[in-house]
């Protein structure tokens, strides 16, 4: 059966609002079905088993994270100093919690790796393998600071995120999403 890449697409778009809105015990062949509009057993031509489904969905995931071109254009124009540190972490969390679905779908892929060891190592590749293209790309960027800062600002914002879009209440007091950031990166050490 020849494959549609669009319909792919948006079955897989359909499985992360599944995932963020019902939770891993929410993704169904149905569910995908029914938020995709399309006729019953479509995923299930698409995804041989619920465990495809979940990985699958994970690589969909990141490339619904991927800058657009000019983002990482404009990571490399103009000194490579704190303040360009700042303004391209800013402009990373602003995109991520701007699609809160894909955010929270992938914390629960995550919570699910918990229970699936198969799962478990996919993510785990993915997410180091990300985390090691952003430590070399901040190298040879010349930005400042060098592996432990990818490594803490890589911890505090995506807690940031999380703290966003499931409690935002609790660092709403302590001023924007954006000036967070900037809190972030002001208490970093960065030699270079």
């Amino acid at each position: 059966m020849v494959r549609n890449p669009e319909r792919r697409a948006a079955l897989l778009d359909a499985a992360i609002d599944a995932l963020a809105e019902e939770g891993a015990r929410g993704l169904t062949y149905r569910a995908v079905d029914t938020r995709a509009g399309v006729p019953v057993g479509t995923a299930s031509n698409y995804f041989t088993s619920r465990e495809d489904l979940l990985a699958q969905t994970s690589v969909r995931t990141y490339e619904r994270f991927m800058p657009e071109q000019e983002e990482w254009a404009n990571v490399l124009e103009g000194p490579r100093t704190r303040a360009k540190v700042a303004e391209v972490m800013r402009a990373t969390v602003t995109r991520m919690a701007a699609d809160p679905n894909v955010y929270l779908a992938t914390l629960e892929l995550q919570l699910e790796a918990t229970r699936r060891p198969e799962l478990r190592a996919d993510l785990t590749a993915r997410v180091r393998a990300d985390l090691d293209a952003n430590i070399a790309f901040h190298e040879q960027s010349g930005m400042p600071g060098g592996r432990s800062t990818v490594v803490v600002l890589y911890l505090a914002l995506n807690w940031l995120v999380t703290e966003h879009l499931t409690l935002p209440g609790v660092l709403a007091a302590e001023g924007s999403l954006e000036g967070l950031v900037d809190l972030v990166v002001d208490q970093l050490t960065l030699e270079g």
